[in-house]
């Protein structure tokens, strides 16, 4: 059969098909997995749990350890690491997943699933983006309808915010900022008009997800470099581990590379480093995840580059692949969340440094009850280079009050048209909601 003549999901399923036949069901994946411990699942053999992942994937149905296995991953990667075969068992714990969806719905119950989701989150990303910014900078953050029009010079690379970094937009801002210092040229792309189809892989409407990641992939594949510089460490995934390779198949070439942001600066860093000249004299710790290979590691290479910091190790687990990825072990995410807050209160820092997006939403209110700061790496950068963006996010949630918010954020709700009713309940649910571990008092 050559490319192009075979389904996205024909393509991704002879990808796990090839995966199974690989897997030698050694056990080694589980061994490494974070997760085994904190779901109580640790005293079953690896070896029968991962034979039960295999038998999920091809059927829908497996022993209950196994199926709690594949609901517990965080998407750490250590599982990946450890495979002397080269297979990525987290694209296998996806497909589980997707699999046992699958099997226990039919696929209009699942598709109906899928899109509320996805209306969902673009109803949340819409609000949240705009009680804060106006549509000039809506624009500037590809939001609006003329920063999605074709350039007229092709741009070096493309920069793909996801969706969900728009609820705190001063990070992808900043981001743009710095990119603009280095004389990058580039186009942004992102929200939900860009879907990377996770939405849909979790509900396993695998038509629905290919069809969407392989539009937006069309769209993104426009730059003189073919390089997708990314944000999202979930976009990144799912693009890298299921939509590219899927596409790659279908069409005999992959349609471009894709680099995280701060592995993209770190490639760069003798281009930023002289730009680096403000002193910040501050003493602070970085929150880590370990699911996107390299990128903490180009954090703390960055951080270190700036003149004033003093980088203190907390000597915390570096789990999952972001904040939001922990919430499938809730009491475990609360655990490691409150330890590390503790341990930057001894150590005495200035500042706790997040990277991603989700890591900053759910930890930044802390910062009014615990002596220390929470910012994002990018406002350290920005602030040794001259260049600066409001955390009105931040701002915004500290207040714990939906009320206040509303009222705080009247002139943007009435330029954008928004319902001050729904919005609050935007409010409510996503942006004081989104609190894993309570606020003191």
């Amino acid at each position: 059969m050559k490319p192009n003549d075979i389904s996205f999901e024909t393509a991704l399923q002879t990808r796990v098909e090839e995966m199974l036949d690989a897997c030698t069901r050694c056990g080694k994946c589980v061994e490494a997995c974070p997760s085994v411990r904190p779901a109580g699942i640790a005293e079953t053999a690896a070896q029968d749990i991962i034979t039960g992942i295999i038998d999920i994937v091809r059927n829908g149905k497996g022993p209950d350890v196994s199926r709690k296995w594949a609901q517990s991953c965080m998407l750490s990667g250590e599982c990946i690491k450890a495979c002397d075969e080269g297979v990525n068992p987290r694209f296998l714990l996806a497909m589980a997943r997707a699999a046992a969806v699958k099997a226990e719905h039919e696929l209009p119950e699942r598709r109906r699933a899928g899109v509320e989701k996805y209306r969902d989150l673009g109803r949340d990303v819409t609000v949240l983006s705009r009680l804060q910014l106006d549509d000039e900078v809506l624009d500037r953050l590809g939001q609006k309808s003329a920063s999605v029009a074709t350039p007229s010079e092709v741009p070096d690379f493309v920069f793909y915010t996801g969706c969900n970094v728009l609820k705190t937009p001063h990070i992808a801002l900043l981001a743009l900022d710095i990119m603009d210092a280095l004389g990058i040229s580039y186009q942004v792309m992102g929200g939900p008009s860009h879907c990377c189809g996770i939405l849909q892989l979790r509900a396993s409407d695998i038509e629905m997800s290919g069809r969407m990641g392989t539009s937006s992939v069309d769209k993104l594949s426009h730059s003189k470099s073919g390089q997708v510089i990314s944000w999202c460490p979930s976009c990144y995934v799912q693009f890298t581990e299921t939509t590219l390779p899927a596409i790659e198949r279908q069409r005999g070439a992959r349609p471009f590379e894709m680099t995280p942001f701060l592995r993209f600066l770190d490639g760069r860093i003798e281009q930023l480093t002289p730009l680096l000249r403000e002193r910040v004299a501050m003493r602070i710790a970085l929150h880590r995840h370990s699911g996107v290979a390299g990128v903490m590691e180009a954090a703390e290479k960055i951080l270190r580059a700036i003149p004033g910091i003093a980088l203190v190790d907390l000597n915390q687990p570096a789990v999952g692949l972001q904040s939001v990825n922990l919430g499938v072990l809730p009491a475990f995410k609360r655990e490691l969340q409150l330890a590390e807050l503790e341990a930057a209160r001894e150590a005495n820092i200035d500042a706790l440094v997040t990277v991603y997006h989700s890591d900053h939403r759910e930890l930044c209110a802390h910062e009014r009850d615990w002596p220390f700061r929470i910012v994002n790496l990018l406002e350290l950068v920005g602030a040794s280079m001259g260049l600066g963006r409001h955390d009105r996010y931040k701002e915004l949630k500290i207040m714990q009050d939906a009320d206040q918010i509303i009222s705080e954020c009247s002139d943007l709700i009435a330029r954008h048209a928004l319902d001050p009713a729904k919005a609050r309940e935007v409010v409510v649910k996503s942006m004081l909601g989104d609190q894993p571990l309570p606020l003191r008092g």
